[in-house]
């Protein structure tokens, strides 16, 4: 449907784009960015139609979490969404851990890489399914479109979620062993990937990430993390979940693997739509993590978290005692 202006130009009537979003930094600048756009009219949740959903619920895994959701909910809510307003195309924010960390794995990935998410994961599985159901939609009809963004991990101060603060938190703490490779995506820079995306009409699956990516042993130089006494595969996974479950709350199951094995993808197919990252993975991981994981836990989990190194202080203050003891009546004994 064309309209025509006074000064007799033919213009194309805006396109109705409404956003699933969550109360996220995030949602809000993505939000600001469209509203902006010319070509565009960010219409309210109740509207009788829109033309384009923009879905970034799915892949809120703290959103989720909050609702006590889950990404195949959140699925199924979308495709209702979208039968309802009669869209015709989809953006949805995804994540690049469909791809699942997996040792032969090419780095980087490319969007033409088999989805391949960790079995003990439910949230990456989850969001793989979605893609899924997407994807037999937008082959339902050749006006159909659907565009997936897969975002590496994405931080910025204040604006971090528990998921990336603990793959943060899991980086560099390969004690003895090889340091796997890292990204981290800015959030200013994934609202940008996102508005790139809604106004250039793509359609297909496209990464998100900043260029290139940091070395494992230069994450833990960032972190100021020195440690080189090698421990077993098991007491470091024990301790990441106590250190975890401590800092922000519960950790999905499955999320370990991810901080053992390179999954940094290629953001070539982005940067062909104009897009381009502002922020460095190195500076992302700075201001990401520059807010002392203490200040912003709650009072109960400071006593929680006291009360287990006093546990921890204990043992080992008993073990000491008993291994001193066990040394002297050996000696002893050979007296």
């Amino acid at each position: 449907m064309l309209g025509t202006s006074e000064a007799g130009n033919v213009a194309e009537v805006e396109k109705k784009v409404l956003i699933r979003e969550g109360a996220t930094v995030l949602s809000r600048r993505v939000v600001d960015r469209l509203h902006a756009c010319e070509g565009l009219e960010v219409v309210e949740f109740d509207t009788g139609s829109a033309d384009v959903i923009v879905d970034l619920r799915v892949g809120d895994h703290d959103g989720l979490a909050r609702r006590r959701s889950s990404a195949t909910v959140e699925g199924e809510a979308l495709m209702d969404e979208v039968r309802r307003v009669g869209a015709q195309r989809v953006v949805m924010l995804s994540s690049s851990l469909v791809y699942g960390p997996h040792p032969n794995s090419r780095i980087p990935l490319t969007e033409d890489e088999v989805v391949r998410p960790e079995a003990s994961f439910v949230f990456a599985r989850q969001l793989a399914a979605v893609e899924h159901v997407l994807d037999r939609w937008r082959r339902g009809s050749p006006e159909r479109s659907v565009a997936v963004l897969r975002p590496t991990v994405t931080m910025g101060l204040g604006a971090s979620s528990s998921l990336a603060r603990a793959l943060a938190a899991g980086s560099g703490r390969r004690l003895g062993d090889e340091e796997p490779s890292a990204q981290f995506l800015h959030i200013d820079d994934l609202a940008s990937a996102v508005e790139a995306v809604v106004v250039s009409e793509f359609d297909g699956v496209v990464n998100v990430a900043p260029d290139g990516w940091i070395p494992g042993d230069r994450v833990r130089a960032l972190l100021g993390r020195r440690w080189s006494i090698p421990v077993p595969q098991w007491v470091r996974e024990q301790l990441w979940a106590l250190q975890w479950r401590f800092q922000r709350g519960p950790i999905p199951p499955g999320l370990g693997p991810y901080t053992s094995a390179s999954w940094v993808v290629a953001n070539d197919r982005l940067k062909g739509l104009g897009w381009s990252p502002t922020v460095t993975n190195e500076q992302t991981f700075v201001e990401g993590t520059e807010d002392p994981w203490w200040a912003s836990t709650t009072p109960k989990r400071r006593q929680e978290l006291a009360l287990v190194g006093v546990a921890a202080a204990i043992a080992l203050a008993v073990g000491g005692g008993v291994v001193f003891a066990f040394r002297s009546f050996r000696n002893a004994t050979h007296r």
